[in-house]
């Protein structure tokens, strides 16, 4: 496997004032499926343009595969993209639209034939040959705009928030389907949305951006229990942010006050005494559990008891605010998921809170 087979290096772009990409380098395996993560107008979609060949870096240099491509134009590079609107001929049939680009190059009919009926096959498209899009649901358009751009042979497919249009049901069944005909073709993906849980389920790497800047590279585990930095960690995901008192740091690990208690947390370095930190824990990395009418919480090894202030039943999962007191004369409220809701309703009042440490990460404090 080609671990560099795309690589951008020191990407920059400019647009009047505005700079969409500032200094980008990114490197992306053979067969990845690589998603471009982050908010609207941090530079995704303008990296992917990029390698598309529809815009130029102002400075830097982008390779496909070794070979240099700058400057080159877009149907010579071989990185079909597909938008958000699907763009099919209307006036076309299935057949027509996915077949489009060989007929362009004159290819003769039973290699036409044979190279459609396969795109059919795998784009789960049999049977509908002479339909119209306006007779297609949405996911199947969408299986045709896929189909089309990979029938030429192409080993890289750009996305640019293909699924953006679709019902929230549908979207979870195209990109299901997306992903295996990708680890089936292996084919090179790079996928730009601002959808978490689309990032986070169907990528191999995932490059979450902010102001045209890489903010962190890593698979979804990663991104997900070990950000980079605060940004990742709040926008990926709901979070809990606890603020810290380092109070040792060493071969045991970081050590650390918290609501009183004196947690341990093996393998974290780059931290002195004395500083502050976050601790970082994720809404389903809490138990949450009424509190028995008599008896007192625990407040050592990560335990302690609040109060449900809101809850919301969603259905697999409930998710509650509990409010646990002060810090730093500020009010503390935690976020938990309890992905094992009793028939009974949610629960109220007064409840103790278990925090699974080995989930728990560290995070610098920013200004």
């Amino acid at each position: 496997m080609n671990e560099k087979y795309i690589e951008f290096r020191n990407i920059t772009k400019r647009f009047d004032a505005v700079t969409a990409l500032d200094n980008i380098s990114l490197s992306i395996p053979q067969g990845c499926f690589m998603t471009l993560l982050g908010p609207s107008g941090c530079g995704k979609t303008t990296l992917m343009r990029q390698l598309a060949g529809f815009s130029e870096p102002d400075s830097g240099d982008i390779y496909l595969n070794g070979r240099r491509v700058n400057g080159l134009p877009p149907y010579k590079r071989g990185t079909p993209l597909v938008f958000q609107e699907y763009a099919l001929f209307p006036h076309m049939t299935v057949y027509e639209n996915i077949s489009y680009g060989l007929r362009l190059k004159k290819t003769e009919r039973p290699a036409l034939d044979e190279s459609v009926a396969r795109m059919l096959e795998t784009f789960n498209l049999k049977g509908m040959e002479t339909r119209f899009p306006r007779q297609l649901s949405g996911g199947q358009q969408q299986r045709v705009a896929f189909a089309r751009a990979l029938i030429m042979g192409q080993e890289v497919l750009l996305l640019d928030e293909p699924l953006s249009n679709l019902d929230a049901k549908l979207r979870v069944e195209v990109r299901e389907e997306l992903r295996q005909i990708q680890k089936s073709l292996g084919i090179t993906v790079i996928y730009v949305t601002h959808d978490q849980d689309e990032a986070l389920s169907m990528s191999d790497q995932i490059a979450v951006m902010k102001l045209g800047r890489i903010m962190q590279v890593g698979s979804p585990w990663e991104i997900y229990f070990r950000p980079a930095n605060l940004f990742v960690a709040d926008f990926v995901g709901a979070v809990n942010l606890l603020p810290v008192t380092v109070t040792g740091a060493g071969g045991e690990g970081l050590e650390a006050v918290w609501h009183d208690q004196r947690i341990t947390v093996p393998g974290v370095s780059g931290f002195s005494p004395g500083e502050a930190a976050l601790f970082m824990l994720r809404p389903e990395s809490i138990v949450i559990r009424a509190k028995a009418p008599s008896g007192e919480t625990s407040r050592s090894g990560g335990k302690l008891s609040g109060e449900v202030t809101f809850s919301s039943f969603l259905g697999r999962y409930i998710r509650y605010w509990v409010k646990c007191g002060e810090t730093d004369g500020k009010e503390l409220t935690l976020v938990i998921d309890d992905a094992n809701p009793g028939i009974n309703g949610p629960i109220s009042g007064q409840v103790e809170l278990t925090l699974d440490t080995r989930k728990l990460h560290v995070l610098k404090a920013e200004a």
